[in-house]
Formats: C-alpha cells, sequence, structure tokens
C-alpha cells in the first residue's frame, strides 16, 4: 500500500513538474510573439499589453530592481489606474509580474513611491521580514465627479515577500486632504540626519514636504516653488534627493519635478531645482526652470530608492499627454525611457543635472554594424545600413555645426542639427513617418539650448529604438527623448559635417540586442 502511495505521489510530483515546465514554455514563446509588433520596443521597457503611464514604486530590495507603473489592464487608453509590476536582476532584462495594486473603496491607485522599511518602523514585520512599504495617492472617481477639492488622498501598503503580494494598511489614508484639487505623487525616503521619513508630494502650483517615523502618522513641514521654475501647468511626481558635485565632495539637493503642460517643447515635461534641505525646508534661490529632457517623451520620470552602490538611477515615462492616447499602437500603448544614472556637474557658476545611460546598456551594443568612421571638415558621409531602428550611434567631435539624417526608402526623415549660431540643437520629426494621428506630434521642430558646451570634443550618443531616439550630447550634459513612427525602418544614415575645423571622428554604429 505504502509504495502504491509512493508511486502515485512520485507520478503526480512529476506531472506537476512537468505542467509547471509547459506552462513557463507557452508563457515564454507568448512573449516572444507579443514583443514582435509593429513599433514594439526591443530594449525600452514596456508591458505585454493595455496602457501604461508613470513609472512608479522604484527601489531595488533583495537583489531585484522593481519597477512599478500606473496601469489601465482592460484597454490602451488611460482609465481606472493600478499599479503593473515588472522586476529585473540587471535593469535591462524584465520579468512582468502580476498586478500589484488595485483599486478599493478610497479610489483608484495613482502614482507614488516604496520604501525598504529596513528598521520596521512601521511595524508591518512581525516574524523578522523586512517590509516593503508602497505610497501611493487614492483618487476617488465618485468625489471628483460631484465637484468635491478633496479627493485625492495617500495610502499605504506593505508586502513581506519582496513585492509578490501587497497588503493595504487599514488605517488609510494616512495623509487626508484639506481642499486641494491636485494634491498626489507623494515621494518618500529616509532622511539620516533627522532619522525621519520625508515625503514630497506636489500640490497644484507647488511642492508640499512632510515628515513621519512610522510611515503612518505625517506631520506638514513646509513648501515650495510657488513662485519658482516653469508654472505652465500643474506640477506632479516630485523627487527630492542628495548627489555629489562631479569631481568634487561638495553636495547639493536635487529636486525634480514635472510639468504639464509647460515643457520647453509642449506638452509635458521635467524640470528640476538644485538648493539645499535639511530635514525640514527645500531652499533654492533658482528662480527660471532647468530641463532634465529637451524632448517631447521623458515625463513622470522618478529615481530609484535604495540602490546597491549609492547610484542615482532614473526611468520615465517615454510620451506626451498632447498625443499619448494616439500613438499607432494596437496591442499596448507607452513605453519607459531606458534607466538613466543622474550626475550633477558644475559649469561655470552653474549647476546642472546630466543623464546618461547605465553602463549595462552597453552590453546590449555587442554587434558593430559600422566602425571607424570619420567625417573631415566640410564634407558628408552617407552610409547605407540596415537595422538603424534597433541600433547605438556614438562619435566624439569638437564640431558645432553639423547634421545628422536618419531615412527610409520611402524618403521619410529623421533630423538632428547642431548650430553653432544659435547654440542650439535641433530634432526634426515632422518628416519622420505617421505623424498625421495627432496635430501636435509632427506639427514644429524642437530646440534645446547648448550654451554650456564647450571648446574641447565631447561625445554624442544616440539611442534609436523601433519606435523611439534617445540623444545624448556631452556625456547627458543635454539629452532630447522623442517617439517616431517610421513606416519602414531607417536604413541610411547621412552626417554632414558644416564646421569649417573640427573632424566628427570614432563614430560607430552598434546593433543592440533585444531585451525581449
Amino acid at each position: 500500500m505504502q509504495k502504491r502511495v509512493m508511486c502515485l505521489f512520485m507520478f503526480l510530483l512529476l506531472l506537476s513538474c512537468k505542467s509547471k515546465t509547459e506552462e513557463k514554455e507557452v508563457t515564454q514563446e507568448k512573449e516572444s510573439k507579443v514583443y514582435t509588433e509593429k513599433y514594439r520596443p526591443q530594449f525600452h521597457f514596456s508591458p505585454p499589453e493595455k496602457w501604461m503611464n508613470d513609472p512608479n514604486g522604484l527601489v531595488y530590495n533583495e537583489g531585484m530592481y522593481h519597477l512599478f507603473y500606473q496601469y489601465y489592464p482592460e484597454d490602451i487608453v488611460w482609465g481606472p489606474m493600478h499599479w503593473g509590476h515588472a522586476v529585473s536582476k540587471d535593469m535591462v532584462h524584465w520579468e512582468h509580474k502580476p498586478i500589484a495594486l488595485y483599486p478599493d473603496e478610497h479610489g483608484l491607485i495613482f502614482s507614488g513611491s516604496a520604501v525598504v522599511d529596513k528598521k520596521n518602523t512601521s511595524g508591518f514585520a512581525k516574524d523578522g521580514e523586512t517590509p516593503l512599504v508602497a505610497i501611493f495617492t487614492y483618487h476617488s472617481m465618485e468625489g471628483e465627479k460631484a465637484g468635491k477639492k478633496d479627493f485625492q488622498t495617500q495610502g499605504i501598503a506593505y508586502s513581506l515577500d519582496n513585492g509578490e503580494t501587497w497588503v493595504k494598511y487599514e488605517g488609510n489614508p494616512v495623509i487626508g486632504n484639506s481642499g486641494i484639487k491636485d494634491f498626489r505623487d507623494p515621494k518618500v525616503f529616509w532622511h539620516e540626519e533627522s532619522q525621519n521619513w520625508i515625503l514630497a508630494l506636489v500640490a497644484g502650483d507647488h511642492a508640499k514636504f512632510y515628515k513621519s517615523n512610522d510611515l503612518k502618522e505625517w506631520k506638514h513641514l513646509s513648501d515650495f516653488g510657488k513662485r519658482q521654475g516653469a508654472h505652465g501647468g500643474v506640477w506632479e511626481c516630485p523627487d527630492l534627493f542628495p548627489l555629489k558635485v562631479e569631481g568634487s565632495n561638495e553636495e547639493k539637493w536635487v529636486l525634480i519635478i514635472s510639468i504639464n503642460p509647460g515643457a520647453p517643447n509642449g506638452g509635458s515635461g521635467t524640470q528640476y531645482f538644485i538648493g539645499e534641505f535639511d530635514g525640514k525646508k527645500f531652499i533654492s534661490d533658482q528662480k527660471e526652470a532647468k530641463w532634465l529632457d529637451f524632448g517631447t517623451d521623458n515625463y513622470a520620470g522618478v529615481t530609484y530608492n535604495n540602490t546597491p552602490n549609492g547610484e542615482r538611477i532614473f526611468i520615465g515615462w517615454m510620451s506626451n499627454w498632447d498625443y499619448a492616447r494616439d500613438t499607432p499602437t494596437k496591442k499596448w500603448r507607452s513605453a519607459m525611457t531606458v534607466p538613466r544614472k543622474l550626475s550633477l556637474r558644475k559649469v561655470g557658476d552653474d549647476y546642472l543635472l546630466a543623464n546618461y545611460p547605465l553602463e549595462q546598456m552597453d552590453k546590449l551594443a555587442s554587434e558593430v554594424l559600422d566602425k571607424g568612421i570619420s567625417v573631415p571638415a566640410d564634407t558628408s558621409l552617407t552610409l547605407n545600413v540596415d537595422g538603424l531602428n534597433q541600433s547605438q550611434l556614438s562619435f566624439t567631435t569638437a564640431s558645432k555645426d553639423f547634421k545628422l539624417i536618419f531615412s527610409n526608402d520611402l524618403n521619410e526623415i529623421l533630423e538632428l542639427t547642431m548650430d553653432s549660431k544659435n547654440s542650439a540643437f535641433m530634432l526634426d520629426r515632422m518628416n519622420s513617418g505617421k505623424t498625421s494621428f495627432q496635430p501636435e506630434f509632427g506639427n514644429k521642430k524642437h530646440y534645446m539650448n547648448t550654451q554650456a558646451l564647450g571648446e574641447e570634443a565631447y561625445e554624442v550618443k544616440i539611442l534609436l529604438d523601433w519606435s523611439s531616439i534617445e540623444v545624448f550630447i556631452d556625456n547627458g550634459l543635454y539629452v532630447m527623448t522623442q517617439q517616431i513612427f517610421p513606416t519602414e525602418p531607417y536604413n541610411k544614415l547621412t552626417i554632414e559635417n558644416l564646421d569649417d575645423q573640427s573632424v566628427i571622428e570614432n563614430a560607430q554604429i552598434n546593433k543592440m540586442q533585444s531585451t525581449w
């Protein structure tokens, strides 16, 4: 009898293992088919299907980088918000996870952050675990429809299994609303000097700061920004953190604020402030806006908490509210920027925030499509290269006058121009492919002021994916991120060096491996 039971147990175990293996193979086969659709990014994160916007809850814990995101699982246009979830060991290859947070009686789950509560200040852990705590905005649709102003509050949830499952706090909301219409997007971090959790959120036209010792009870500390920076639209998605100035021991605090509309090239954009934070107040003498990215498709970006080596890693939503709901994709909509390391650079008496792809991205650029390219002064070169829409182009130059023209057999053209006369860089996607799906998408050229570029040679790095281009000048001192939708992939690159002295040299084109 025991032998029969044992044989039956072994049979069921083998059957279970086989079933799990087959299920995994089916999932992998499904994903391989999913990530080949037209315009599907090959080395940027995008959901398997449906709508995605802001990155949320960026945190590293127990060997995993977590990426939560605003997600509507029923359609490819914005709808009732959930937190989607993915994890990565290297910030390059991602594994999709089940939805982490669902709407409840308090409202939809809008943007927020996550922290590793190492000291269990929240008391959520009972048996020695380390809680992950998510802090997010509740958005009550009923309150909004009723014409109330207090329909956004802040709630928390916790996980004791590194983000696999979540429990909402029974005392939600932890921050109520006294009548502020736009009151959202909490970013939380541990402030060692004051031994408190600090929370930054936005309230229409300014940021508010709070403190807590347990992530449950919060006290308002101060406000910032009503008369500083850009105010062409609503402030969103704040992030506050310290950064050392490159090449020195000087430390400054950086406050990132997204704004919609009001960006330099229209619609959504991300500005930043450089200043000081003493645990209570953020102070900056900066009056005018500084922009993290001059492209139209880097919004709502925030940085990771608890990174293993202290790097400040940023990810943004690669879209713009002017046309986010209309882009020509069918199964899914939206992608994230590549992950970028933030650094603070002093240029003269000014402080500028640079953002540049993580070193891990270079590992994808292993296959060389063309190399050793040099373009002397006052000359041009045309290269026929298959696979340009999944590539990395890099070169060094001191030239302040050049053009890069990506094109295909349909004469669709994406043009990039460096212009010394106006100290500007220009990106023209007006004839880059499909642009008519929304009037704002291809109606004008986009410009970036490059006055801080020195006289010495600098690097240009360009990442082209199936529906995006990211341009990094001088190691990310100047950046433009744009969506593009060519009808056919670009297969020709023309480099025009319009400078009468400087050479464009060490140019190389590498194929970027698909991460899916």
